[in-house]
């Protein structure tokens, strides 16, 4: 049974509550859908420490660097998944603001 839920992707938030800016997009999930995404959001944040600690490393270039591709594609596969999720609204925002254009669905 799909349930409502709001979604901060900045803060990588998930809450059956509305509070604060936690509501950016609201969708409509079963539970395993929202594992899904708290899956996709855990492996943005591995790949966004890696970054991190990438970055004191001068000798290797960003272009080069496999954890900032892995959180490319994770925040492309969470968008995704929040467009197919999402309510009218959420899907408008998406579609407004183009992070999908290339490979929309």
């Amino acid at each position: 049974m799909k349930k409502k839920y709001y979604v901060n992707l900045g803060s990588m938030e998930i809450s059956q509550i509305k509070y604060d800016n936690n509501h950016e997009f609201t969708i409509y999930a079963t539970d395993e859908e929202i594992r899904m995404l708290r899956q996709r959001f855990d492996g943005m944040h591995t790949a966004d420490r890696e970054a991190y600690w990438r970055a004191h490393v001068p000798l290797r270039p960003y272009h080069n660097d496999q954890s900032n591709d892995e959180y490319d594609t994770g925040i492309t596969e969470a968008y995704r998944m929040i467009y197919e999720l999402g309510d009218k609204g959420t899907k408008q925002h998406i579609d407004d603001i183009g992070i999908l254009k290339d490979n929309h669905m």
